[in-house]
């Protein structure tokens, strides 16, 4: 794994998985910081505001949220010259096929139906990490 760690985006409304993923990532060395964004509309806020770095930033998104969706997210993401390769990961309930095929056609780097225990969320947060690290260091070797 990178010895250099990572920024998380999380862009989720529901507090119980935002506490989910906190404690996932809690003490991990390969995370420097999880900012939380409670929709699409406040996700692109911070970022296209510079309130977080782009540099190593990972974000994990929901489908179902308020104001604007993750895929609307993620369309918005990807259509910025600045944003559109941010890795994006979607983290939701949905198992839906049409939501998945919806979320790769716009550039999703990764589509996660969400555990229902904290130790299964714990291990998916973990690969999701493991996962980034490993490729994101392959690119820069």
């Amino acid at each position: 794994m990178s010895s250099r760690p990572i920024d998380i985006l999380l862009v989720e409304d529901d507090e119980l998985d935002v506490i989910n993923v906190q404690r996932a990532t809690q003490g991990a060395p390969d995370v420097r910081t999880l900012r939380i964004a409670s929709d699409g509309s406040e996700a692109l806020d911070l970022l296209r505001g510079g309130e977080v770095s782009l540099d190593r930033l990972l974000i994990v998104a929901d489908l179902r949220m308020p104001r604007m969706s993750g895929l609307e997210f993620l369309a918005q993401v990807r259509a910025d010259e600045r944003l559109c390769r941010v890795p994006v990961v979607v983290l939701t309930t949905s198992a839906n096929e049409d939501d998945r095929n919806e979320a790769f056609r716009l550039g999703a780097a990764g589509y996660f139906v969400k555990p229902g225990a904290t130790g299964p969320f714990r291990e998916l947060i973990g690969a999701l990490r493991s996962y980034w690290s490993s490729s994101e260091l392959a690119v820069h070797e």
